[in-house]
């Protein structure tokens, strides 16, 4: 395999080849790609809540989805993926900054999901039960959304596409037909090993083409045949290729695409990171009227709860009063 000089500095940072973006590219079918791969990452998000696990299993996919797309694009400032539904889970929100920090929670119904969850049956498989149901199982109708922000100089990018499918995945390969006309091929997986969970996701996508490249695909040329092949081959893997911390990402990328020749760029990390803060609680309390304060504390207190880490922030009623006058 082809390595990209950069990438070859950068990989003592990531000799455990976990909680990565690699970006890559075939070099004989010009096919772009990024492969990612989350341990702690995703195991401490998903850890902080207590989650049943089809909901933890769709919360890893979006979330490893988010990194995907997030990674693909140029912009400063914070990404944003999420699904509303009328399903036993409702909503899902995921963000990422630039910087590679994510965060993100799932809402969901308990008494509808339980229902869900009798359907299924066996939840400990190697398939895992989002794949299996699809998507009106437990999302219900609804859309999936992701916003670019960059601030308020710049104008905001969003995209908006209808829940279909087996997976969110698919709804994402369904926007890039439909929007951008961008050939995309997308698989995720997820696992969760004595308690631990991994997610790892594979896009590629094929690059707009200019006029000589349809005029070539025309006359026959062997572009569609390595699409073709790429898409074979990204059906081919398997969770435990996807996941396995033993299996060095870009060995997989080898076993995959080497017939194509595989050329890697520099990779990047992904953290988990949450913006709450005292400060921000406060900013949200002495936007409520005091009577509303009054109605949500208890013995003049108040107890908020991050719905990203689950960290619960105590303030009281006093506080908040007098940082008002402040």
């Amino acid at each position: 395999m082809e390595s990209h000089p950069s990438s070859e500095r950068l990989q003592a940072s990531f000799d455990r080849d976990t909680d990565i973006i690699q970006p890559f590219q075939l070099e004989a079918t010009n096919l772009r790609g990024r492969l990612v791969r989350m341990d702690d990452v995703v195991d401490d998000i998903l850890s902080r809540h207590d989650y049943p696990v089809v909901v933890a299993d769709l919360l890893a996919e979006a979330l490893t989805l988010t990194v995907i797309l997030a990674s693909a694009l140029k912009y400063d400032g914070i990404f944003t993926l999420q699904t509303r539904s009328d399903g036993p889970i409702s909503m899902v929100v995921i963000d990422m900054t630039s910087s590679g920090a994510i965060r993100g929670y799932a809402k969901f119904d308990e008494e509808k999901l339980a229902a869900v969850q009798e359907e299924l049956g066996d939840l400990d498989g190697i398939d895992r039960p989002s794949h299996q149901a699809g998507l009106s199982t437990i999302l219900g109708g609804g859309y999936l959304a992701f916003t670019v922000d960059q601030g308020a100089h710049t104008e905001r990018y969003q995209g908006i596409v209808e829940l279909t499918g087996s997976n969110m995945a698919d709804c994402v390969v369904n926007y890039f037909k439909q929007s951008e006309q961008l050939d995309t091929g997308v698989s995720i997986k997820v696992e969760q090993h004595d308690g631990h969970w991994r997610a790892g996701g594979l896009m590629l996508q094929r690059m707009p083409e200019d006029q000589e490249q349809i005029i070539n695909k025309r006359l026959g040329n062997d572009e569609e045949d390595g699409w073709r092949r790429a898409m074979v081959m990204l059906g081919s893997l398997t969770t435990h290729e996807m996941v396995d911390p033993a299996l060095p990402a870009n060995d997989l990328l080898y076993r995959l695409f080497n017939e194509d020749g595989v050329r890697v760029f520099e990779r990047h990390g992904v953290s988990r990171d949450c913006r709450c803060s005292r400060e921000r609680i406060m900013n949200m309390l002495n936007g409520l009227p005091t009577e509303a304060l009054e109605d949500m504390a208890v013995d003049n207190a108040l107890e908020v709860t991050c719905e990203f880490c689950s960290t619960v922030y105590s303030v009281g009623v006093p506080e908040v009063m007098k940082n008002r006058e402040q």
